[in-house]
Protein backbone atom coordinates (compact mmCIF):
# COMPACT_ATOMS: atom_id res chain seq x y z
CA UNK A 1 0.00 0.00 0.00
CA UNK A 2 3.00 2.26 1.13
CA UNK A 3 4.60 1.64 -2.14
CA UNK A 4 1.53 2.24 -4.33
CA UNK A 5 1.01 6.20 -2.74
CA UNK A 6 4.40 6.97 -3.22
CA UNK A 7 4.60 5.74 -6.71
CA UNK A 8 0.98 8.16 -7.02
CA UNK A 9 2.77 10.99 -5.54
CA UNK A 10 5.44 10.35 -8.02
CA UNK A 11 3.38 10.60 -11.09
CA UNK A 12 1.59 13.51 -9.60
CA UNK A 13 5.24 14.71 -9.68
CA UNK A 14 6.23 13.73 -13.36
CA UNK A 15 2.74 15.15 -13.72
CA UNK A 16 2.60 18.73 -12.48
CA UNK A 17 6.50 19.51 -12.18
CA UNK A 18 8.84 17.60 -14.70
CA UNK A 19 6.41 17.65 -18.09
CA UNK A 20 5.82 21.38 -17.78
CA UNK A 21 9.35 21.97 -17.34
CA UNK A 22 10.43 20.12 -20.30
CA UNK A 23 7.39 21.55 -22.34
CA UNK A 24 9.05 25.27 -21.58
CA UNK A 25 12.55 24.05 -22.16
CA UNK A 26 11.29 22.73 -25.64
CA UNK A 27 10.76 26.34 -26.55
CA UNK A 28 14.08 27.91 -25.76
CA UNK A 29 16.26 24.88 -27.89
CA UNK A 30 17.38 28.31 -29.97
CA UNK A 31 20.15 28.93 -26.95
CA UNK A 32 21.51 25.75 -27.81
CA UNK A 33 23.28 27.90 -30.90
CA UNK A 34 25.38 29.85 -28.42
CA UNK A 35 26.00 27.11 -26.00
CA UNK A 36 29.64 26.49 -24.49
CA UNK A 37 31.40 23.80 -24.75
CA UNK A 38 34.08 24.64 -22.15
CA UNK A 39 31.91 25.51 -19.65
CA UNK A 40 29.52 22.27 -20.34
CA UNK A 41 33.38 20.46 -19.78
CA UNK A 42 33.54 22.35 -16.37
CA UNK A 43 30.48 21.26 -14.86
CA UNK A 44 30.87 17.79 -15.61
CA UNK A 45 34.49 18.00 -14.24
CA UNK A 46 33.12 19.78 -10.96
CA UNK A 47 29.97 17.33 -10.39
CA UNK A 48 32.95 14.25 -10.79
CA UNK A 49 35.43 16.14 -8.05
CA UNK A 50 32.10 16.58 -5.79
CA UNK A 51 31.42 13.07 -5.78
CA UNK A 52 34.94 12.12 -5.40
CA UNK A 53 35.14 14.28 -1.96
CA UNK A 54 32.06 12.46 -1.03
CA UNK A 55 34.49 9.30 -1.43
CA UNK A 56 37.13 11.46 0.64
CA UNK A 57 35.01 12.26 3.42
CA UNK A 58 34.06 8.38 3.59
CA UNK A 59 37.82 7.68 3.89
CA UNK A 60 37.99 9.96 6.67
CA UNK A 61 35.38 8.94 8.75
CA UNK A 62 36.69 5.27 8.74
CA UNK A 63 39.06 3.87 10.59
CA UNK A 64 42.59 3.48 8.75
CA UNK A 65 43.39 -0.24 9.89
CA UNK A 66 42.38 -2.22 7.30
CA UNK A 67 40.42 0.51 5.24
CA UNK A 68 40.36 0.40 1.44
CA UNK A 69 41.66 2.42 -1.18
CA UNK A 70 39.98 5.53 -2.26
CA UNK A 71 39.66 4.44 -5.88
CA UNK A 72 37.40 1.31 -4.20
CA UNK A 73 35.61 3.91 -2.10
CA UNK A 74 34.71 5.98 -4.39
CA UNK A 75 33.02 3.34 -6.62
CA UNK A 76 31.20 1.93 -2.97
CA UNK A 77 29.99 5.66 -3.06
CA UNK A 78 29.19 5.96 -6.69
CA UNK A 79 26.98 2.38 -6.44
CA UNK A 80 25.18 3.67 -3.56
CA UNK A 81 24.28 6.67 -5.26
CA UNK A 82 22.73 4.92 -8.41
CA UNK A 83 20.25 2.67 -5.78
CA UNK A 84 19.45 5.99 -4.28
CA UNK A 85 18.29 7.75 -7.56
CA UNK A 86 16.68 4.71 -8.99
CA UNK A 87 13.64 4.47 -6.31
CA UNK A 88 11.79 6.33 -3.97
CA UNK A 89 13.19 7.11 -0.37
CA UNK A 90 16.31 5.74 -1.70
CA UNK A 91 18.75 6.45 0.75
CA UNK A 92 17.20 3.39 2.65
CA UNK A 93 18.17 1.19 -0.08
CA UNK A 94 21.53 3.04 -1.07
CA UNK A 95 22.43 2.54 2.97
CA UNK A 96 21.62 -1.15 2.62
CA UNK A 97 24.30 -1.52 -0.90
CA UNK A 98 26.75 0.56 0.56
CA UNK A 99 26.73 -1.45 4.03
CA UNK A 100 27.12 -4.76 2.00
CA UNK A 101 29.83 -3.53 -0.34
CA UNK A 102 31.86 -1.69 2.37
CA UNK A 103 31.67 -4.98 4.70
CA UNK A 104 32.51 -6.97 1.82
CA UNK A 105 35.70 -5.79 1.74
CA UNK A 106 36.21 -6.71 5.43
CA UNK A 107 35.49 -3.57 7.21
CA UNK A 108 33.51 -4.41 10.60
CA UNK A 109 29.79 -3.66 10.29
CA UNK A 110 29.74 -1.32 13.46
CA UNK A 111 32.22 0.85 11.75
CA UNK A 112 30.39 1.19 8.68
CA UNK A 113 27.20 2.19 10.56
CA UNK A 114 28.81 4.65 12.52
CA UNK A 115 30.31 6.22 9.19
CA UNK A 116 27.38 6.34 7.30
CA UNK A 117 25.64 7.64 10.19
CA UNK A 118 28.27 10.43 10.80
CA UNK A 119 28.61 10.95 7.46
CA UNK A 120 24.22 11.47 6.79
CA UNK A 121 24.13 13.32 9.35
CA UNK A 122 27.61 15.96 9.05
CA UNK A 123 26.68 16.72 5.57
CA UNK A 124 23.32 17.78 6.27
CA UNK A 125 24.59 19.84 8.68
CA UNK A 126 26.73 21.61 6.84
CA UNK A 127 24.39 22.01 3.71
CA UNK A 128 22.08 23.67 6.05
CA UNK A 129 24.78 25.98 7.70
CA UNK A 130 25.98 26.86 4.08
CA UNK A 131 22.59 28.06 3.10
CA UNK A 132 21.75 30.09 6.12
CA UNK A 133 25.01 31.59 5.34
CA UNK A 134 24.02 32.20 1.76
CA UNK A 135 20.66 33.39 2.75
CA UNK A 136 22.16 35.68 5.36
CA UNK A 137 24.15 37.26 3.05
CA UNK A 138 21.67 36.90 -0.13
CA UNK A 139 18.83 39.10 1.48
CA UNK A 140 20.55 42.50 1.28
CA UNK A 141 21.35 41.85 -1.80
CA UNK A 142 18.40 40.61 -2.91
CA UNK A 143 15.58 41.46 -0.74
CA UNK A 144 13.73 38.97 1.37
CA UNK A 145 11.22 36.00 -0.18
CA UNK A 146 8.77 34.09 2.10
CA UNK A 147 10.09 30.97 0.94
CA UNK A 148 13.33 31.67 3.00
CA UNK A 149 11.29 30.98 6.39
CA UNK A 150 9.60 27.73 5.49
CA UNK A 151 13.63 26.91 4.54
CA UNK A 152 14.72 28.34 7.68
CA UNK A 153 12.12 26.61 9.65
CA UNK A 154 12.73 23.27 7.96
CA UNK A 155 16.46 23.50 8.58
CA UNK A 156 16.39 23.92 12.27
CA UNK A 157 14.21 21.24 12.69
CA UNK A 158 16.75 19.42 11.31
CA UNK A 159 19.75 21.08 12.76
CA UNK A 160 17.57 20.57 16.22
CA UNK A 161 16.84 16.64 15.66
CA UNK A 162 20.64 15.99 14.94
CA UNK A 163 21.74 17.64 18.37
CA UNK A 164 19.12 15.96 20.09
CA UNK A 165 20.17 12.86 18.40
CA UNK A 166 23.96 13.80 19.27
CA UNK A 167 22.83 14.37 22.80
CA UNK A 168 21.15 11.58 23.25
CA UNK A 169 24.04 9.31 22.02
CA UNK A 170 26.57 11.01 24.06
CA UNK A 171 24.70 11.21 27.12
CA UNK A 172 22.27 8.66 27.33
CA UNK A 173 23.86 6.19 24.62
CA UNK A 174 22.64 2.69 26.93
CA UNK A 175 19.46 3.75 26.95
CA UNK A 176 19.18 4.78 23.51
CA UNK A 177 20.81 1.22 22.77
CA UNK A 178 17.97 -0.48 24.42
CA UNK A 179 15.26 1.21 22.39
CA UNK A 180 17.14 0.76 18.91
CA UNK A 181 17.44 -2.61 19.88
CA UNK A 182 14.08 -3.40 20.51
CA UNK A 183 13.41 -1.44 17.51
CA UNK A 184 16.03 -3.66 15.35
CA UNK A 185 14.56 -6.68 16.16
CA UNK A 186 11.42 -6.24 14.13
CA UNK A 187 13.87 -4.72 11.27
CA UNK A 188 14.99 -7.62 8.54
CA UNK A 189 18.39 -8.74 8.54
CA UNK A 190 19.35 -5.97 10.89
CA UNK A 191 19.06 -7.26 14.50
CA UNK A 192 18.80 -5.23 17.51
CA UNK A 193 22.03 -6.32 18.46
CA UNK A 194 23.82 -4.91 15.81
CA UNK A 195 21.69 -1.63 16.50
CA UNK A 196 23.04 -1.50 20.00
CA UNK A 197 26.75 -2.11 19.25
CA UNK A 198 26.35 1.08 16.30
CA UNK A 199 24.94 3.02 19.58
CA UNK A 200 27.42 2.41 21.87
CA UNK A 201 30.30 2.57 18.98
CA UNK A 202 28.77 5.57 17.90
CA UNK A 203 29.04 7.19 21.48
CA UNK A 204 32.61 6.65 21.47
CA UNK A 205 33.19 7.69 17.80
CA UNK A 206 31.33 10.84 18.48
CA UNK A 207 33.54 11.44 20.98
CA UNK A 208 36.42 10.53 19.28
CA UNK A 209 36.13 12.97 16.53
CA UNK A 210 35.24 15.97 19.16
CA UNK A 211 38.78 15.06 20.27
CA UNK A 212 40.53 14.95 16.91
CA UNK A 213 40.91 18.36 15.51
CA UNK A 214 42.22 16.93 12.27
CA UNK A 215 39.61 14.50 11.46
CA UNK A 216 36.57 16.49 12.41
CA UNK A 217 38.42 19.57 10.35
CA UNK A 218 39.06 17.37 7.40
CA UNK A 219 35.71 15.93 7.60
CA UNK A 220 34.02 19.35 7.48
CA UNK A 221 35.98 20.05 4.65
CA UNK A 222 35.06 17.47 2.31
CA UNK A 223 31.21 17.53 3.22
CA UNK A 224 31.35 21.28 2.56
CA UNK A 225 33.08 20.66 -0.42
CA UNK A 226 31.38 18.33 -2.02
CA UNK A 227 28.27 20.94 -1.67
CA UNK A 228 29.90 23.89 -3.04
CA UNK A 229 31.46 21.61 -5.97
CA UNK A 230 28.24 20.52 -6.91
CA UNK A 231 26.58 24.17 -6.87
CA UNK A 232 29.37 25.32 -8.84
CA UNK A 233 28.93 22.59 -11.33
CA UNK A 234 25.62 24.21 -11.88
CA UNK A 235 26.73 27.37 -11.89
CA UNK A 236 28.62 26.07 -14.96
CA UNK A 237 25.71 24.91 -16.59
CA UNK A 238 24.08 28.08 -16.78
CA UNK A 239 26.85 29.79 -17.72
CA UNK A 240 26.94 27.67 -20.97
CA UNK A 241 23.75 29.07 -21.94
CA UNK A 242 25.52 32.52 -21.46
CA UNK A 243 24.51 33.95 -18.20
CA UNK A 244 26.69 34.25 -15.26
CA UNK A 245 24.75 33.89 -12.09
CA UNK A 246 24.88 35.87 -8.69
CA UNK A 247 27.64 32.71 -6.35
CA UNK A 248 25.61 33.72 -3.38
CA UNK A 249 21.89 33.93 -4.92
CA UNK A 250 22.61 30.68 -6.85
CA UNK A 251 23.62 28.71 -3.82
CA UNK A 252 20.54 29.65 -1.79
CA UNK A 253 18.33 28.60 -4.96
CA UNK A 254 20.60 25.36 -4.59
CA UNK A 255 20.40 24.94 -1.21
CA UNK A 256 16.73 25.93 -0.75
CA UNK A 257 16.17 22.89 -3.75
CA UNK A 258 18.16 20.60 -1.78
CA UNK A 259 16.67 20.61 1.15
CA UNK A 260 13.15 20.22 -0.10
CA UNK A 261 14.48 17.97 -2.56
CA UNK A 262 15.83 15.93 0.79
CA UNK A 263 11.82 14.95 1.59
CA UNK A 264 11.68 11.10 0.94
CA UNK A 265 9.42 11.14 -1.35
CA UNK A 266 10.88 11.02 -4.93
CA UNK A 267 14.48 9.69 -5.99
CA UNK A 268 17.04 12.07 -5.11
CA UNK A 269 14.56 15.07 -5.33
CA UNK A 270 13.44 14.00 -8.83
CA UNK A 271 10.99 16.82 -9.86
CA UNK A 272 11.13 18.61 -7.06
CA UNK A 273 14.91 20.14 -7.32
CA UNK A 274 13.89 20.81 -10.95
CA UNK A 275 11.03 22.68 -11.11
CA UNK A 276 11.84 24.49 -7.34
CA UNK A 277 15.54 25.58 -8.71
CA UNK A 278 14.71 27.20 -11.98
CA UNK A 279 11.66 29.20 -9.94
CA UNK A 280 14.10 30.17 -7.51
CA UNK A 281 16.84 30.99 -9.99
CA UNK A 282 14.81 33.63 -11.95
CA UNK A 283 13.64 35.21 -9.30
CA UNK A 284 17.30 36.15 -8.40
CA UNK A 285 18.03 38.03 -11.86
CA UNK A 286 18.10 34.57 -14.45
CA UNK A 287 15.58 34.60 -17.49
CA UNK A 288 13.26 31.78 -17.33
CA UNK A 289 14.81 30.07 -20.20
CA UNK A 290 18.56 29.98 -19.30
CA UNK A 291 17.47 28.94 -15.97
CA UNK A 292 15.64 25.76 -17.19
CA UNK A 293 17.75 24.42 -20.13
CA UNK A 294 21.01 24.94 -17.16
CA UNK A 295 19.00 23.15 -14.54
CA UNK A 296 17.97 20.18 -17.05
CA UNK A 297 21.65 20.24 -17.99
CA UNK A 298 23.09 19.96 -15.00
CA UNK A 299 20.20 17.66 -13.50
CA UNK A 300 21.36 15.30 -16.62
CA UNK A 301 25.12 15.06 -14.91
CA UNK A 302 23.53 15.75 -11.50
CA UNK A 303 20.98 12.86 -11.15
CA UNK A 304 21.07 10.35 -14.54
CA UNK A 305 24.59 10.16 -15.15
CA UNK A 306 25.70 8.32 -11.87
CA UNK A 307 23.04 5.47 -12.66
CA UNK A 308 24.93 3.94 -15.18
CA UNK A 309 28.23 4.94 -14.03
CA UNK A 310 27.30 3.78 -10.49
CA UNK A 311 26.39 0.00 -12.30
CA UNK A 312 29.50 0.33 -13.83
CA UNK A 313 31.09 0.87 -10.88
CA UNK A 314 29.35 -1.78 -9.10
CA UNK A 315 30.34 -4.45 -11.45
CA UNK A 316 33.54 -2.96 -11.35
CA UNK A 317 33.35 -4.26 -7.49
CA UNK A 318 31.88 -7.81 -8.14
CA UNK A 319 33.27 -9.04 -11.50
CA UNK A 320 37.66 -10.10 -11.26
CA UNK A 321 38.91 -8.35 -14.83
CA UNK A 322 39.23 -10.18 -18.26
CA UNK A 323 35.75 -11.80 -16.98
CA UNK A 324 32.94 -12.23 -19.46
CA UNK A 325 29.44 -10.25 -20.43
CA UNK A 326 27.91 -12.97 -18.84
CA UNK A 327 29.41 -12.64 -15.72
CA UNK A 328 28.64 -8.73 -15.69
CA UNK A 329 25.30 -9.18 -16.54
CA UNK A 330 24.72 -11.50 -13.79
CA UNK A 331 26.15 -8.91 -11.68
CA UNK A 332 24.03 -6.56 -13.19
CA UNK A 333 21.02 -8.51 -12.06
CA UNK A 334 22.16 -9.31 -8.86
CA UNK A 335 22.38 -5.42 -8.04
CA UNK A 336 18.89 -4.93 -8.99
CA UNK A 337 17.59 -7.87 -6.92
CA UNK A 338 19.31 -6.69 -4.36
CA UNK A 339 17.43 -3.56 -4.31
CA UNK A 340 13.87 -5.21 -4.94
CA UNK A 341 14.30 -7.60 -2.39
CA UNK A 342 14.93 -4.69 0.16
CA UNK A 343 12.14 -2.83 -1.03
CA UNK A 344 10.28 -5.90 -0.47
CA UNK A 345 11.78 -6.01 2.92
CA UNK A 346 10.85 -3.02 4.31
CA UNK A 347 7.62 -2.82 2.93
CA UNK A 348 6.83 -6.22 4.32
CA UNK A 349 8.26 -5.28 8.08
CA UNK A 350 5.98 -2.27 7.60
CA UNK A 351 3.12 -3.80 7.14
CA UNK A 352 3.72 -6.88 9.81
CA UNK A 353 4.30 -3.87 12.30
CA UNK A 354 0.80 -2.45 11.41
CA UNK A 355 -1.04 -6.17 12.06
CA UNK A 356 0.79 -6.93 14.25
CA UNK A 357 2.32 -10.24 13.26
CA UNK A 358 6.45 -10.39 14.33
CA UNK A 359 7.07 -13.47 12.71
CA UNK A 360 6.17 -12.15 9.03
CA UNK A 361 8.48 -9.28 10.25
CA UNK A 362 11.07 -11.86 11.20
CA UNK A 363 10.92 -13.85 8.14
CA UNK A 364 10.32 -11.75 4.83
CA UNK A 365 11.99 -14.92 2.50
CA UNK A 366 8.19 -16.47 3.87
CA UNK A 367 6.21 -13.44 2.77
CA UNK A 368 7.64 -13.97 -0.25
CA UNK A 369 6.74 -17.11 -0.64
CA UNK A 370 10.45 -18.87 -1.02
CA UNK A 371 11.61 -16.18 -3.53
CA UNK A 372 14.08 -17.55 -6.06
CA UNK A 373 17.77 -17.06 -4.56
CA UNK A 374 20.52 -19.37 -6.33
CA UNK A 375 23.43 -16.91 -6.08
CA UNK A 376 25.77 -18.95 -3.29
CA UNK A 377 27.24 -15.63 -1.75
CA UNK A 378 24.26 -13.79 -1.81
CA UNK A 379 22.74 -16.84 0.40
CA UNK A 380 25.85 -16.97 3.26
CA UNK A 381 25.55 -13.28 3.56
CA UNK A 382 21.59 -13.41 4.06
CA UNK A 383 22.13 -16.50 6.80
CA UNK A 384 24.33 -14.34 8.98
CA UNK A 385 22.63 -11.47 8.47
CA UNK A 386 19.16 -14.14 9.82
CA UNK A 387 21.85 -15.04 13.09
CA UNK A 388 22.23 -11.65 14.13
CA UNK A 389 18.57 -11.68 14.83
Amino acid sequence: MRRIVLLFILALIVEYLVIPELVGASKDLYLLDRLGIGWMIAGIVLEGLSLFCYALLTRELLPAKGRPGISRLFRIDLAAAAVAHMIPAGTVGSAGVGFTLFTAEGLDGTDVGVMMATKGMGSTVVLNVLLWLSLVISIPLSGFRPIYATVALVGAILLALIAALVIGLTRGAERAGCILRAIGNKIPYVGGARLENIVLQADESLRSLARNPRILAGSLSWASLNWLLDAASLWCFIAAFGSFANPVGLFAAYGIANVLGAIPITPAGLGVIDSVTPVLLVSFGLTRSVATLGVLAWRLVNFWLPIPTGAAAYISLKVPRGSGWADMRKALADMVRRNRNDAEDADQAHDAEETHDPDRAHDPDQARHGSDRTDDAHDAEQEDRKSVV
